[in-house]
């Protein structure tokens, strides 16, 4: 039997400053970030109602937030390296899917990088922290 739980993020606009533009490059309005973290099912399926039984993502994204605005950044993919070692931080994250994009691009495109890490990949992150 396969159980697989995850918190969901979609669309949250971060503020950041991100990339090198010349004076006739489109300067990006927003970057915004989608999140799917793969926790416990037992963090999910629970028997009483009570947040002392579930995975309390609010600190993670305050610390998200926090790095988004510490600094620029040249690249999306400097922040997304800096958003797992973050989630990394937390055992109940068995999984990660990051999805950083900026927008526009050209008019009206938007352009991000994706990425996704599994709990052997976090484990090693571990370590190194």
């Amino acid at each position: 039997m396969v159980c697989v739980s995850k918190i969901v993020l979609k669309d949250l606009s971060l503020t950041t400053n991100i990339g090198s533009y010349g004076p006739k490059d489109v300067i990006p309005k927003e970057h915004v970030l989608d999140m799917s973290l793969q926790i416990a099912p037992d963090l999910v399926l629970i028997e009483n109602d009570g947040m002392e039984f579930v995975f309390d993502y609010d600190p993670l994204i305050t610390t998200i937030e926090g790095l988004a605005r510490e600094r620029h950044y040249d690249t999306q993919e400097y922040l997304l390296t800096r958003i797992v070692q973050a989630c990394a931080k937390y055992i109940e994250i068995e999984g990660v899917t990051l999805n950083l994009r900026k927008t526009p691009v050209l008019k009206n495109g938007s352009l991000g990088v994706e990425i996704s890490v599994d709990k052997e990949y976090l484990e090693m992150v571990r370590i190194r922290l």
